[in-house]
């Protein structure tokens, strides 16, 4: 079993970023909510307790028993967590005299406290709290300030406990990555052994213990997680997996094809399944984009299960599911409730009776593409961008046509294909063209047209979870656009999307 670091979470919006933070160092570490602290066994060895929305001072904040962890395992409090050790303990926290957000100045005052060992004498930190720790316990010990925070770091004497008044996790806390390295090396003294390669042994390990000589069956979406689950799956059972890749006529060019090819390489046992005509079909009419999403997934559920069904004694059904997926569903405020349809396959388990197994559970989706690229996932499909799993049915705003479908392929392949010639390609998170329900006046020739408009759209990010629009440089964009007009008849008219997520999202449905 891996050392590994819990962090207790209080509803921080920071808080996966620092288990991420700590998982860049090679160490393990797990988010769990603050209700339910797990087994301390001797693999734990340290705990940081997260920000939160929350202030200790409100009769309904959140006060856990921290009595077997303090004082006997290292502990880190970031924040709310400070201020909870704080108080806790008997001292006092009040209200600031003005919100503390933002950068901040912080100047170290004892030097040899183990969480500033080797860090700047004065650094950038980033604040944000509407709480001070205005009295400290008796035997707490004041390590560091800032010019409004007198209380911006401490230790407590004759003990492994720690509180910050800032995010160390944060870019702007410039100084941070380091901090966080001294408490999970000099003073948790944790090894750096979780690597892409010690995961695929165990999990690949683990999985033969678990399925055995059963069978197992997985829909592959030609996506980075659902590919990393089905080479670890086949690194462990072999042809007792069997892959189904359905063509909903909803990929991008050539897609189904080129992605089967790449499967059946890997020596995956792949099927796949034509199914555009069912889906066209039903779609027929329909311009609600939820109801869409709604009609996608349930006959991708019905074909999948079809199958399936085709395979005798399955006993397993393998998922993608990721880290970020599992915390959402035990999140301290509890699963969201806004996550669109199409994020999950839901319904498949309950509908096929098969017990679930989920490879990736553990990882961020950073991790996968790193163990994807130590399985030797081919870089078509391990650096490809984000893609909605209703695809372009949610791209073609409004019915979803296969004429409209066709149109919006072509498209999207001139301006994909101009990404990579041009080396863009990695440089951006996501992008694809958007067919509008709109169709505009243009000339060609001497001849007035009247055809649809499309789209172009490319943001940055880290997790899709912020997003801003990619700055191109207007060249490219004048070529882009001249290629789809001249060589994709219905097109008459190129647009940008210079939106950033929040407050636009990514997708336009």
């Amino acid at each position: 079993m891996h050392q590994k670091i819990l962090i207790l979470d209080f509803g921080s919006q920071y808080t996966q970023l620092i288990a991420r933070r700590i998982r860049e160092f090679n160490v393990y570490c797990e988010i769990h909510p603050y209700s339910k602290i797990p087994t301390l066994d001797n693999t734990v060895k340290g705990v940081i307790l997260s920000g939160s929305p929350f202030s200790v001072r409100d009769q309904n904040a959140p006060k856990p028993d921290l009595s077997a962890i303090k004082g006997n395992i290292p502990l880190l409090g970031i924040c709310y967590g400070a201020q909870l050790i704080s108080q806790t303990y008997g001292g006092e926290v009040m209200p600031s005299a003005n919100r503390e957000y933002g950068r901040a100045t912080l100047e170290v005052i004892d030097g040899s406290c183990p969480l500033f060992n080797n860090l700047s004498p004065k650094s950038q930190v980033w604040m944000s709290h509407g709480d001070t720790i205005t009295k400290t316990p008796t035997n707490f010990k004041i390590v560091a300030s800032t010019a409004d925070v007198r209380v911006g770091a401490f230790s407590v004497i004759g003990e492994q406990t720690y509180g910050i008044q800032f995010h160390p996790e944060v870019y702007h806390s410039v100084e941070g990555s380091k901090l966080l390295k001294n408490f999970v090396f000099d003073i948790c003294e944790c090894n750096p052994s979780w690597t892409p390669a010690s995961f695929i042994d165990e999990t690949v390990s683990n999985l033969r213990e678990l399925i055995g000589n059963d069978k197992v069956v997985l829909g592959l979406s030609g996506g980075v997680d659902s590919s990393v689950a089905a080479l670890l799956l086949h690194n462990a059972i072999g042809s007792n997996l069997t892959c189904i890749f359905v063509d909903n006529g909803l990929l991008r060019k050539n897609e189904f094809s080129q992605v089967l090819e790449s499967y059946q390489n890997l020596g995956l046992n792949v099927i796949g399944v034509d199914a555009k005509l069912k889906f066209y079909g039903e779609l027929k009419g329909v311009s609600e984009p939820e109801q869409k999403r709604k009609i996608i997934g349930r006959i991708f559920i019905e074909i999948f299960d079809e199958e399936a069904h085709k395979i005798k004694d399955v006993k397993w059904l393998a998922q993608g599911t990721i880290y970020p997926d599992v915390i959402e569903s035990v999140s301290v405020n509890g699963p969201s409730a806004t996550i669109k349809s199409h994020h999950n396959v839901g319904g498949l388990p309950e509908k096929m009776q098969l017990r679930v197994v989920e490879p990736l559970r553990l990882l961020f989706k950073d991790e996968v593409r790193k163990v994807g690229k130590e399985l030797g996932l081919p870089v078509g499909i391990l650096n490809r961008h984000p893609f909605p799993g209703p695809g372009l049915g949610v791209r073609v705003l409004g019915e979803v046509t296969p004429e409209k479908v066709r149109l919006l392929q072509e498209a999207d392949s001139i301006y994909i294909q101009g990404l990579r010639e041009v080396g863009l390609y990695d440089k951006i998170w996501q992008a694809g063209a958007i067919l509008l329900p709109v169709q505009s006046v243009g000339v060609m020739g001497d001849e007035r047209t009247y055809e649809y408009v499309v789209a172009l759209r490319a943001v940055t990010s880290t997790d899709g979870m912020t997003a801003d629009w990619f700055h191109f440089p207007y060249n490219f964009l004048a070529r882009i656009s001249n290629e789809i007009i001249n060589r994709v008849k219905g097109i008459n008219r190129v647009v940008y999307d210079i939106s950033s997520k929040p407050p636009a999202t990514i997708e336009w449905e």
